[in-house]
């Protein structure tokens, strides 16, 4: 079977809530030409970023999480703003949330979130040689603590659900299939 791309008859922005959009698109299926209302969870890009030390440490950050009401573990990221390139928003990200640098920013790509429901991409960086050049820069609903962990430990934190976040998951994914010859170990 070939799949075709569905025809897009109207779209219609139902709301806006900051962060995203909500967003109703009514389509028709080229296989049994119905049309259906599908629902999109507009978002603008965002980033993530791996920063390791020269010694082979990652700098993690724990905050509290909506969601699932709970603390998470996870590598410094945030919403490419609109002035932003996804690497000037990684920067950014980092030394607000952490007070850290890098001395190289290597892109390691960009996955789509969940294109089920959403428009976005997620730009991962790795900030390599990071050091300490001042102070967090949170916003007013950010709490983080930041705290490091050996780049070998990585994989165990994620076998054992401690690092849970799939974008951060991903984000180390992509890291070791670039940087470790493929080897999650």
């Amino acid at each position: 079977m070939t799949i075709e791309l569905w025809e897009v008859i109207s779209s219609r922005r139902n709301a806006s809530y900051g962060i995203f959009n909500f967003r109703t698109d009514r389509a028709r299926s080229p296989r049994t030409g119905r049309e259906y209302d599908c629902y999109i969870l507009e978002s603008t890009p965002w980033v993530n970023v791996i920063p390791l030390t020269p010694q082979k440490e990652v700098v993690l950050i724990r905050q509290y999480r909506h969601g699932i009401r709970n603390l998470t573990l996870e590598i410094p990221g945030g919403l490419v703003e609109r002035q932003d390139t996804p690497e000037t928003a990684a920067k950014r990200e980092l030394c607000e949330e952490t007070g850290y640098q890098a001395s190289e920013m290597i892109s390691l790509g960009n996955l789509l979130p969940n294109p089920a429901i959403q428009n976005n991409r997620c730009y991962t960086f790795l900030a390599k040689d990071v050091f300490v050049a001042g102070k967090q820069q949170l916003d007013e609903m950010e709490d983080i603590e930041v705290l490091s962990r050996p780049l070998a430990e990585i994989p165990h934190l994620i076998r054992e659900g401690k690092i849970s976040h799939s974008l951060v998951v991903a984000a180390f994914f992509k890291y070791y299939l670039e940087y470790e010859g493929g080897s999650f170990r």
